[in-house]
């Protein structure tokens, strides 16, 4: 079962509380205010999670983060695992 649309396991997140974050699934808006370009996507193309995109891992799923220090493998590979299970 997928937890956000790019590969954040919302369950596991340090940070969620701290940020009234209810998971992109859940919320219109990011936490944030702003937009999250990945969230967007997945919900224009009707997606749950980028996993199921054809053009997966675009890049901006693969860029996502990067400049504030976080490694998107590890997004990545949880889209392929949700895409995976889907099968």
């Amino acid at each position: 079962m997928f937890q956000s649309r790019c590969g954040v396991c919302c369950d596991a997140c340090g940070r969620k509380e701290g940020v009234d974050c209810k998971g992109c699934i859940n919320m219109k808006k990011p936490f944030w205010g702003g937009t999250c370009y990945v969230k967007s996507c997945c919900e224009n193309k009707g997606l749950d999670h980028c996993g199921q995109c054809g053009e997966f891992p675009c890049g901006t799923l693969s860029e996502m983060g990067t400049d504030q220090g976080f490694d998107p493998e590890l997004k990545i590979l949880q889209c392929r695992k949700w895409a995976e299970e889907e099968i």
